[in-house]
């Protein structure tokens, strides 16, 4: 009798320990992983300023401490799936790709965040060949946009969207990817820090540091000729900040303030790391868009 009762203890302890391990793994529905930070994305003009990224596993509404997102290119059940990735150089080309559910069904439902329910970010792996795209999306859930990448080597693909969960929870994410364009590849070395750039005739500025782990300002002031022109709303806002970081291309997409701050774009940023950031700043003035683009060395 005291021997079975030993085993039948035993058994039992053993059961309790793999229900509890099973509990402690269960994987977490993405509606309650990501609630605290997505909240309602739709995000009309005059939202408050925010950055998409910075969340765990890629996800958004985290302080940025940790990780930025887009390294991943399957996040909380979400995989970004590129009908080629392989394109020619120097030719325009359609290029597709859906976003299917952990049943491998495609997405065919997004939030409309800033004007549009999908944003396309394209930059090669040295921080050069920036592009900001917007893709429409068949009824089957492929998304296609024209796209030529003008040099070789290995360029991130980002898709920055928010869709809702099955509890209807909206869900920011952003995954990534990586291109292969063939060829010789000459990377190019990063540019020194510096608080102005020029882009067209147009001169920017930028005030601000950047720090890591702390929530700073950044303002933008842009000039023509030594003149202040019309800064215009380009998607809902006077600007679009995207911050990549050097060496693994972590990804931040940075909104700004609602109103111009004594005729300057401003941002709030929090750098997760040290190290050199490439940020690159969308504006608009008659109906142009324009990308101004910095290095920032956070310490």
């Amino acid at each position: 009798m005291r021997l079975a009762t030993g085993v039948a203890a035993v058994v039992l302890a053993m059961l309790a320990g793999f229900a509890l391990g099973r509990a402690a793994t269960a994987p977490t529905s993405i509606g309650t992983q990501y609630a605290a930070g997505a909240a309602d994305h739709t995000h009309p003009p005059g939202t408050t300023p925010h950055v998409h990224g910075g969340g765990t596993d890629g996800g958004d509404g985290g302080d940025g401490r940790d990780q930025v997102s887009g390294l991943s290119v399957s996040v909380g059940g979400y995989t970004l799936v590129p009908v080629r990735r392989q394109l020619p150089i120097g030719d325009q080309v359609d290029l597709r790709f859906q976003i299917v559910d952990a049943d491998q069904r495609p997405v065919t439902a997004f939030d409309v965040v800033h004007d549009k329910p999908m944003h396309l970010i394209i930059a090669r792996r040295d921080l050069t060949g920036y592009q900001h795209l917007h893709p429409t999306m068949a009824s089957d859930g492929t998304w296609s946009v024209a796209v030529r990448l003008a040099t070789a080597g290995i360029w991130r693909l980002y898709t920055d969207f928010t869709l809702r969960d099955p509890d209807g929870t909206p869900v920011a994410l952003t995954l990534g990817v990586d291109l292969v364009v063939a060829g010789e590849y000459l990377p190019a070395d990063l540019p020194a820090a510096a608080d102005t750039a020029e882009v067209n005739d147009f001169t920017v500025r930028m005030r601000g540091v950047a720090q890591r782990g702390v929530v700073t300002p950044l303002l933008f002031e842009v000039s023509r000729a030594g003149q202040a022109p019309t800064l215009e709303p380009y998607l809902g806002a006077y600007g679009h900040l995207v911050a990549l970081r050097d060496g693994d291309l972590g990804y931040l997409h940075v909104h700004p303030e609602a109103e111009l701050v004594d005729g300057a774009v401003k941002f709030w940023l929090t750098a997760p790391s040290p190290g050199d950031y490439r940020l690159f700043l969308d504006f608009q003035v008659a109906g142009e868009v324009h990308t101004a683009e910095f290095t920032v060395t956070v310490d």
